[in-house]
């Protein structure tokens, strides 16, 4: 599990190396405009949605490390090539290869957490990858940012050969660790189809996914597009201050993860969702302030600021919760299968969030505001619909131990077989 961690934050240290300046970069400094630079965003979400179908049923039949090894192998190639290519047609066939190695890491890293964590111990196990994906962006974005140079294409090439370092040597670490759960063939089902009918069949994953969606749409789709967008525009923040509030929200998940997790370990997880919609309720009610308010501009600045605060807080309730929650409803052997599946409604939701959220968080800002709020309620009402799906443990799996102290301290496994 400490290798996986460490690979985890290895990767996220990369990322933050290049997404920051992806858009500068082949816009400018290759000098593509923005049309490829658009174009490059929306190959990383096509690719992602193209390739998690097939990750799934591979994680399945062959075990998450070996799909995350090509993965990275992937990545690697793109990140590497994107630094080194000068054309529209090699900026996006590099772009590709980097989306869709990224986006099966996702759920291949799930699933080894799964593997190496029981029902009791997965919350903490997801609630430490989190918090160390968030230290390796923000870490990597700074000194990113320290070494790029705009009028330099060679700085920006650098950048993504340590990207592709960061991948290569993940690789390496990953390629040592042994895992106690290795899924084996054998044991997967006989055909991709039957695999997908018995995910789709199972009520509680499908309200699960629709929640997902709501979730990634509402938040994550708008943090880089309307809510950016809307701040600019409406609040008439600076790009400093939005760079203060991106900021913001990765300290608010760094500094409250764990505190935050040792609340939200002994409640139930459909009580945990509703009330970080409730959260990103009032967060968007300040946005609103900040952008639909009459006050000073630094009241603007200080509300946008503490809108990209409170999403942060939600965040760091919702990683303890949700990933595991997906783990708990998957039937022994298809884990990957599920997580997969949720990686794909995230991706979904990332493509069609900023579509719909940009032109509005531009243009109508009273009706994105309080298009939002309802999406943020609405994460409080599914919560809840969901938590009427769920046995007692995988609402609240702390029970689990609860039981085994009951019993005088029986071994944990019929416990976890029951649930």
């Amino acid at each position: 599990m400490r290798r996986i961690h460490v690979g985890n934050a290895l990767s996220a240290f990369g990322l933050g190396f290049t997404v920051p300046y992806l858009y500068v970069y082949v816009a400018q400094v290759r000098g593509l405009g923005a049309m490829t630079a658009g174009l490059v965003l929306a190959v990383f979400a096509v690719a992602a949605l193209i390739v998690l179908p097939f990750a799934g049923r591979a994680i399945v039949r062959r075990g998450p490390l070996p799909v995350l090894l090509a993965a990275l192998v992937t990545a690697a190639l793109g990140a590497l090539s994107l630094g080194l290519a000068g054309d529209a047609t090699a900026v996006l066939a590099a772009a590709a290869a980097l989306g869709a190695g990224q986006a099966v890491m996702q759920p291949a890293l799930a699933t080894m957490i799964v593997d190496c964590s029981t029902s009791e111990t997965r919350s903490r196990a997801f609630a430490t990858q989190f918090f160390l994906q968030n230290l390796g962006l923000g870490v990597g974005g700074l000194i990113g940012g320290h070494l790029v140079d705009t009028s330099r294409v060679s700085s920006f090439t650098l950048l993504f050969a340590i990207e592709a370092a960061m991948f290569l040597l993940l690789a390496v670490v990953m390629s040592t660790v042994r895992l106690p759960h290795a899924p084996q063939v054998g044991d997967a089902p006989q055909s991709a189809g039957g695999s997908w009918k018995r995910l789709l069949g199972n009520r509680a994953m499908v309200q699960l996914c629709v929640l997902g969606f709501v979730l990634f749409f509402a938040c994550y789709g708008q943090f880089e597009s309307g809510l950016s967008a809307y701040g600019v525009e409406a609040a008439g923040i600076s790009t400093s201050a939005l760079g203060t509030a991106l900021a913001a929200n990765t300290a608010m998940i760094v500094v409250a993860q764990f505190a935050v997790l040792k609340f939200v370990e002994r409640q139930k997880r459909s009580r945990v969702i509703a009330v970080v919609g409730l959260i990103w309720a009032v967060a968007w009610v300040v946005a609103g302030y900040a952008g639909l308010g009459h006050g000073s501009r630094e009241m603007a600045t200080a509300a946008f600021v503490s809108t990209y605060a409170l999403f942060g807080l939600g965040e760091a309730m919702l990683s303890p919760t949700v990933a595991p929650l997906v783990a708990d409803l998957a039937p022994a052997g298809l884990a990957g299968q599920y997580n997969s599946a949720f990686a794909l409604v995230k991706q979904l939701a990332l493509a069609v969030g900023p579509a719909v959220g940009g032109p509005m968080g531009a243009s109508l800002h009273a009706p994105y505001i309080v298009t939002f709020l309802l999406f943020s309620l609405g994460i409080t009402y599914l919560a809840l619909r969901l938590g009427r799906q769920l046995t007692a443990v995988q609402d609240q799996p702390w029970l689990a131990r609860k039981r085994v102290v009951a019993r005088g301290g029986a071994v944990a496994e019929p416990v976890a077989a029951e649930a």
